[in-house]
């Protein structure tokens, strides 16, 4: 049943102009930003053949490139997930859904897996533009692979969070500008927390300071575990609000 309910969402995005738009908006952005990245390095490959260890294509380019990914994709998951439950609520659909013999579980596993199923299938995407520069030079594979995982693990994450605040209203503007405010808030959680006497903990709960490491290769356990607490965190709360909702009901 979490295949057909998933299934069926990731249906409906592709029936809405809007899923296409994204998917075209995004790859034009992210392939203007990438041949900048290219530019650069062109620039500097000059001076990067009279260093001793000199950072290469994977470093100067990927990197970057999956860094302002998570960026757009941050502005953009708001946009998908929005209509997530809202839109079941406002068309009074949601109770048919209560009715069916299912569960809570499975109906926010079933919206939250075609929704992810859409967003990688964008990330599939983005993820052939570091892989066209083998035609034509080398890149670090266990780096890239690092960057990839990271923004996967990223976007499930933003997907929780989207599909949480679609189930808290059925106006679909409120639920992308709640979603956003909250990603933005996780976003920049250690900077606004410098100075502050909490300031480590705030850091640790930084969705940023949990990305960048897979940016540089790195791959700890301890930023695994971060983003899969923190994407189930967030599903947790959404079976939790429309379990109220069936029993309000």
């Amino acid at each position: 049943m979490i295949v057909t309910i998933a299934l069926h969402e990731l249906r409906r995005m592709f029936l809405s102009p809007l899923a296409w738009t994204i998917l075209a908006v995004v790859q034009l952005i992210l392939a203007f930003l990438f041949l900048g990245h290219i530019e650069y390095f062109q620039q500097v490959q000059s001076q990067l053949l009279g260093m001793d260890n000199p950072p290469g294509l994977t470093e100067i380019v990927v990197a970057p490139l999956l860094g302002n990914a998570a960026i757009v994709l941050l502005l953009v998951v708001p946009l998908v997930s929005m209509r997530l439950v809202s839109e079941e609520r406002r068309n009074k659909t949601l109770s048919l859904l209560f009715s069916a013999p299912i569960s809570m579980t499975e109906i926010v596993l079933g919206k939250y897996l075609g929704l992810v199923a859409f967003l990688y299938i964008l990330l599939a995407l983005i993820a052939l533009m570091p892989l066209a520069l083998l035609l034509g030079g080398s890149l670090d594979f266990g780096m890239l692979a690092a960057g990839l995982l990271g923004l996967m693990l990223l976007l499930a994450g933003f997907a929780a969070v989207g599909l949480f605040m679609s189930t808290l209203t059925q106006h679909q503007t409120v639920a992308a500008v709640a979603t956003f405010g909250m990603l933005l808030l996780f976003w920049i959680l250690d900077w606004a927390g410098e100075g502050l006497a909490g300031a480590g903990v705030l850091g640790q709960l930084s969705l940023l300071n949990h990305y960048e490491p897979f940016l540089k290769g790195v791959f700890d356990t301890a930023d695994l575990a971060y983003h899969l607490l923190f994407a189930a965190t967030f599903l947790t709360f959404a079976v939790r609000r429309l379990d109220m909702d069936r029993l309000g009901g």
